[in-house]
């Protein structure tokens, strides 16, 4: 049984890392499942595109797992109740799988995801510092959407690779709705989209300081970091946020 929190009608996994890791490895573990399922890290940005688009929410709330991704989901949904949840960054979530996974032959990693290079870049980490040599595969695709024959041909190419795990690293909604398209041509178990945690784990971008994590200020130090990528972004996410969570809590009442 999947423990989870409604928030904004999308449901959260409302553990912490280590229980969703035990999750997917146990999943992994069952051989006459052959299910492939899609695991999101989502943040408040993911939750606000879904408020403003149905199509979206549906999207996730098909998910097998959605990882409070932002601090702020966190205290929403403490107050709603899930005292145990914690946050499941996705940066995190992919170093704890990585390093849980490094000796068993049996699961196989690959990468999509990030500018040229990067993936590849990342699977030479991924050896080094999470002691996983397993992953079996490593690409950037063009930024552009994909056709259904490009999707197929992806497909193809992952299972001929022998991967149990495909991780997705682009920006939302893109990544999620990528991971849906792909989950129709592939058997391998498991999609899972983590923003910019190829980034960060090359060390192309920074990552916030652990206290404004911690603090819900990550948004802003990413906005320091890349502000005419991300103004945009926030400028709409972090007010409507507030208004969505307010209203949240009020008609909990």
């Amino acid at each position: 049984m999947k423990p989870s929190t409604t928030i904004l009608s999308i449901p959260f996994h409302n553990q912490d890392i280590s229980a969703a890791v035990s999750l997917v490895l146990h999943m992994l573990q069952q051989e006459d499942d052959r299910v492939t399922r899609c695991i999101s890290a989502t943040s408040a940005h993911g939750l606000v595109v879904a408020q403003k688009d149905p199509h979206f929410a549906a999207t996730l709330q098909s998910f097998f797992l959605n990882l409070p991704d932002g601090q702020p989901i966190v205290w929403l949904g403490r107050l709603k109740g899930a005292k145990a949840m914690q946050r499941c960054y996705g940066p995190d979530f992919f170093a704890a799988l990585m390093r849980a996974t490094a000796h068993d032959r049996t699961i196989c990693h690959y990468l999509c995801g990030g500018k040229p290079g990067v993936a590849i870049e990342l699977q030479q980490v991924c050896a080094r510092k999470f002691g996983n040599k397993q992953v079996v595969g490593a690409v950037s695709p063009p930024f552009r959407p994909l056709a259904e024959q490009e999707f197929r041909a992806l497909g193809a190419e992952i299972d001929r690779a022998g991967a149990s795990v495909v991780w997705i690293g682009m920006s939302t909604p893109k990544q999620e709705r990528f991971a849906v398209e792909l989950a129709r041509c592939t058997n391998a178990r498991f999609i899972i989209t983590v923003g910019a945690a190829f980034d960060f784990h090359t060390g192309r971008v920074r990552q916030a300081p652990a206290w404004m994590q911690h603090a819900g200020l990550e948004w802003l130090f990413r906005l320091s970091v890349e502000p005419k990528r991300l103004y945009r972004r926030y400028i709409e996410v972090v007010p409507l946020f507030l208004i969505y969570a307010t209203r949240e809590l009020l008609n909990k009442q």
